[in-house]
């Protein structure tokens, strides 16, 4: 069987088909479901699960191998009959949303849909291997058993306080393992746990028994790994129940990413183990489980990849799996999107392999092998190109200024190219002149939507990118509003490629989508198989929609941050402007401070009234100088006398 698929969702699922590993399950970024022919190198089939990205495929795994009915094929003869072929068939495909989608290669479409078992994001699928049984975990913390020939539950059950991450059917199908908070091993006649171990500190990714005796004789082992973890723990299922601690650990450079093993049946047989870790290496181990052992045991060979540049990078590895032949190893390597396969030969007694590839070769070999669905005609010198034009149109006839007539006639009535079509046509809409007629402005936007048609019937880049530079709405609304139904969806799939490149390049997609669905959307609800042809757009928006509220928040942060920062440097030159304010406003008001203590003295019991009114005698004759201060005085004085014959009749 190959690897289950990991539930951490930055690794991507990579999984090869059991036995004969003819088959390649990739789950790329873009939502959709790839499967690849390892022997011609080529796409086998591509499946989009669905349309929203809560919908995404978090794990996959293939099923036992099963006879396959592929079309019409001739009756047997009796002695035929016993030679029946088995091909890996089904794939089982856990998603965000809690359902699990069941995959048939053969009939290359969706073989049915298992929903209802789970509240929470499917993390890990496992099949059973004799019955149409699965296995699933989730977010809310319980497995569900799936029966596959009514497509419901069959049974479900609580596994344990965190989220299950990871699960693995023994090879006789008696022993389920799951892995949450701790590792269990679970009885699946009874649904009871039949042992515990400790674990890992943090979410276990991988679960694999290595080998295949029985419970009873302490010769059952499994491994685990985890996130983060540079180590997969081996551990023994012994009958004294003394089996709390991994009995072996193997040491990695990174986590593991894709495990693949060939199990061992006797002490006499060793286990061998072929780890991916998440940087891209290879770790090959080959190891006899017969009790503990102390020391980590280091990789037997460790495989790595570059290119054949002059300053070589390394080519990460995606999945690999071992072969009859210790040194024979099938690899996948490069991208998710399109991964390259090879059957290496590895030379094992070394401790470090590396392997140079030119990738790019290898990728152009590949697509050359792949069949296109796009014939480029074979143009010659004398033959006529003829512009695809729109149904029913027939453009306004404009007289040509006299600078065209001259250059017609010195052309000796030759045809323009398209080339020459496209640089005489003023795409920028910052050039257009203001008293330019109407009937030129329809000109050019019928211009725009007969190359927009061209365009897309013939793949031209250069040709779109003209087209696309066009920045001004009322031009781009006119051009897709003109443009046939068929053209619709051939235009929304190159938008959409577009929009997943260069974010400059991406606002100005947006402006030609937001006009296609404007006008064209009842013409694309009333497509039957709409959710499939735009499925890779949904999740994209969903993507960048999903990060932008994080941008959000973010921004806010550092708009607070920035405000704060602002604040602080602008009060120290406040401060001293104040200042100096306040020394301002003393010196103007000085003398009215002092008419208004004196105001204020009579009012007080003091026992120094002659001290008082003799320092406001010397003050009177000094102010009786200025002739315009000589009425204050005098006013002070008799308020001073009432006071004081007030304070005497008291």
């Amino acid at each position: 069987m190959a690897a289950d698929g990991l539930s951490i969702s930055l690794n991507l699922p990579c999984v090869f088909s059991p036995k004969s590993r003819q088959y390649l399950a990739v789950c790329a970024q873009d939502g959709r479901l790839r499967v690849w022919n390892t022997d011609s190198k080529t796409l086998h089939q591509e499946y989009v699960p669905s349309a929203h990205l809560s919908a995404t495929c978090t794990c996959v795994a293939w099923g036992p191998c099963r006879t396959v009915k592929e079309g019409p094929q001739r009756k047997r003869r009796k002695s035929e009959a016993a030679q029946v072929e088995e091909k890996a068939d089904l794939l089982a495909m856990g998603t965000a949303a809690g359902t699990v989608l069941i995959y048939s290669t053969a009939k290359g479409s969706l073989h049915c849909t298992l929903d209802g078992g789970h509240s929470g994001g499917v993390n890990c699928v496992h099949w059973h291997p004799e019955d149409g049984l699965l296995y699933s975990g989730s977010d809310d913390t319980n497995i569900v058993e799936w029966d596959l020939q009514s497509g419901k539950t069959r049974s479900k059950w609580k596994a344990d306080r965190a989220a299950v991450t990871s699960l693995c059917v023994s090879p006789d199908g008696k022993l389920l393992l799951s892995a949450g908070h701790v590792i269990k091993m679970w009885d699946l006649e009874t649904k009871e746990v039949y042992r515990k171990f400790t674990g890992h500190s943090t979410a276990v990714t991988t679960l694999r028994f290595a080998t295949t005796r029985p419970p009873d004789s302490n010769g059952l082992y499994f491994l685990s790994g985890a996130a983060h973890d540079r180590l997969l723990s081996v551990w023994q299922v012994r009958e004294d129940g003394k089996d709390k601690n991994s009995v072996v650990s193997f040491t990695l450079t990174d986590e593991p990413q894709h495990v693949d093993l060939i199990t061992s049946s006797s002490k006499e047989e060793a286990v061998r183990l072929a780890v991916v870790c998440k940087d891209g290496q290879l770790h090959l181990f080959e190891h006899f489980l017969n009790g503990p052992c102390k020391k980590p045991l280091s990789p037997s060979c460790s495989v790595q990849m570059s290119d054949t540049k002059d300053s070589p990078m390394p080519i990460p590895l995606l999945a690999a799996a071992l072969g009859a032949d210790p040194r024979s190893v099938l690899l996948a390597y490069g991208n998710h999107l399109q991964p390259v396969m090879e059957n290496a030969e590895i030379n094992t007694a070394e401790r470090h392999v590396c392997l140079t590839r030119d990738i790019k070769t290898n990728l152009s070999l590949s697509m050359e092998t792949t069949v296109s669905k796009v014939k480029t005609p074979i143009v010659n010198a004398k033959s006529k190109v003829l512009i695809p034009g729109l149904p029913g149109h027939k453009a306004p006839v404009v007289s040509a200024p006299q600078g065209t007539e001259k250059r017609k006639k010195d052309a000796g009535n030759k045809e323009m190219s398209i080339a020459e079509q496209l640089g005489e046509i003023n795409l920028d809409a910052s050039s257009s002149q203001k008293g330019a007629p109407k009937a030129a402005a329809s000109l050019q936007t019928d211009n725009y939507a007969v190359l927009l048609m061209q365009g897309l019937e013939s793949k031209d880049a250069n040709i779109l990118n003209k087209v696309f530079q066009t920045r001004k709405e009322v031009e781009i609304k006119k051009t897709v509003a003109r443009l046939p139904l068929p053209a619709v969806i051939p235009l929304v799939e190159e938008l959409t490629t577009r929009l997943q490149g260069n974010p400059l390049v991406a606002c100005m997609m947006v402006r030609w989508l937001k006009a296609v669905l404007m006008h064209h959307t009842s013409y694309l609800a009333s497509l039957p198989d709409l959710v499939t042809q735009l499925g890779v757009l949904y999740h994209m928006i969903e993507s960048r929609v999903k990060m932008f509220h994080k941008l959000t928040k973010l921004h806010g942060k550092l708009h607070l941050l920035t405000t704060q920062v602002a604040a602080n440097d602008s009060r120290n030159p406040v401060s001293d402007v104040d200042h100096t304010a306040k020394l301002v406003y003393e010196e103007e008001s000085a003398d009215e401070e002092e008419a208004s203590g004196d105001e204020a003295l009579p009012s007080e019991d003091s026992d120094h009234w002659e001290e008082e009114e003799a320092m406001q005698e010397d003050e009177g004759d000094e102010e009786d100088e200025d002739p315009d201060s000589r009425t204050e005085p005098k006013a002070n004085g008799d308020e001073d006398m009432e006071h004081e014959n007030e304070s005497e009749e008291e």
